[in-house]
């Protein structure tokens, strides 16, 4: 298999422009009309938090909201590793956001949908460890759960932005 070569990496933009890709966060790309214009509901506990957090970072806190985004967080921890004394050694937290972006003038539902996803954790530590390794495992999530949110509005958003 042949490799890139200087007249490929040359004309790789040509060829990218020519089919008409734009890049999404570039002058005029639609990261640019979201930025600061999604207004996420209000956080009701610390899961909710980290994902408001991470859309924030992801897309700014509001100045002027154009959207507004509703969402509803399922988390459920399953234990996957026993020991011979049916101890839990290790867990999947498995997390489903349902998620509905509406325009904020006429409330009209532009896109939404539903993610999951999953991270893990072990349990063999000390209580304090096994403690702290959920929580870790629960922000780890919300900011996964939350960056496909936002990579969903980004790769539709041609579609529904006017």
């Amino acid at each position: 298999m042949r490799g890139l070569d200087r007249r490929s990496l040359i004309l790789m933009p040509l060829a990218l422009a020519a089919c008409g890709f734009q890049p999404t966060y570039g002058p005029g790309g639609v990261a640019e009309g979201l930025r600061g214009k999604v207004r996420v509901n209000d956080p009701t506990d610390k899961d909710a938090f980290d994902f408001v957090d991470r859309i924030e970072q992801r897309l700014s806190r509001p100045r002027d909201p154009r959207y507004d985004l509703a969402y509803t967080i399922k988390i459920e921890p399953i234990g996957v590793g026993y020991t011979p004394d049916n101890t839990i050694t290790r867990y999947n937290l498995t997390g489903t956001i349902d998620w509905t972006l509406t325009d904020h003038a006429s409330t009209q539902r532009v896109t939404g949908g539903r993610v999951e996803n999953f991270t893990s954790w072990s349990a063999t530590g000390s209580t304090v460890a096994g403690v702290a390794a959920e929580e870790d495992a629960r922000r780890r999530l919300m900011i996964i759960l939350a960056d496909e949110i936002v990579q969903r509005m980004l790769a539709t958003a041609g579609a529904w932005m006017k």
